[in-house]
């Protein structure tokens, strides 16, 4: 019986991780637009069959549950990787940027409710939270964070970051960072008196929200 070289199978293998890489970012983009939005739309964004997507994702639930699992594992490394930095305050506010820059928190708020979760997500989603306050708490001995605030806290930030959006992807990004260092100021214990990053929001520039969509 004739075999597959092993090249050929690597190939394969690669192609398929590409795939799935691109139906992946065409999802999340969807999503975010429309969370009601059908499986198809994501094939056509993606620019590969119904049939190339249904054999990598059962359904809709299981393309949701991937993508949320995915951003929640991003946060579970990024709080692993600023548990290593030796500077708690930077730990802290270290880890915050990343995240609000990976844009883990517009999935969660745009697809929260709409898919059973994991059993492993539900340990993810433990580990995650145990992270986070063990960030909150070196940031609170460091005499930085006001002691007032609690790891719960920290996921409203990152919503509130996530909700800025403009159609421009670098404007986006400079407008949640200048949120963050906004966020962040008012639970230090000291005044910052860095500049805030980046150009403030100009008159109207949130308007195009309101307009109808054609």
């Amino acid at each position: 019986m004739p075999t597959t070289p092993r090249n050929a199978l690597a190939g394969r293998r690669a192609q398929a991780a590409r795939n799935d890489e691109v139906i992946l970012e065409a999802a999340r983009a969807v999503f975010l637009d429309d969370p009601k939005a059908p499986i198809a739309a994501v094939a056509e964004r993606a620019g590969v069959g119904i049939s190339a997507l249904y054999r990598r994702y059962a359904g809709k639930e299981d393309l949701l549950r991937q993508l949320c699992h995915d951003g929640l594992r991003r946060y579970l490394a990024e709080a692993e990787e600023a548990l290593v930095e030796p500077d708690d305050w930077a730990a802290f506010t270290g880890f915050l940027a990343r995240i609000v820059d990976a844009d883990v928190h517009s999935l969660t708020v745009h697809l929260a409710g709409t898919f059973a979760p994991t059993e492993e997500m539900g340990r993810d989603a433990v580990r995650a939270g145990e992270l986070a306050t063990a960030l909150v708490e070196r940031a609170r001995a460091s005499g930085r964070l006001r002691p007032d605030v609690v790891p719960q806290d920290l996921g409203l930030l990152l919503e509130a970051c996530a909700a800025v959006r403009v159609p421009d992807v670098r404007r986006t990004r400079e407008l949640r960072r200048r949120q963050l260092a906004v966020l962040l100021a008012g639970l230090s214990t000291m005044p910052d008196t860095d500049p805030l990053p980046g150009p403030p929001p100009a008159a109207g520039e949130f308007d195009w929200r309101w307009r109808q969509r054609t």
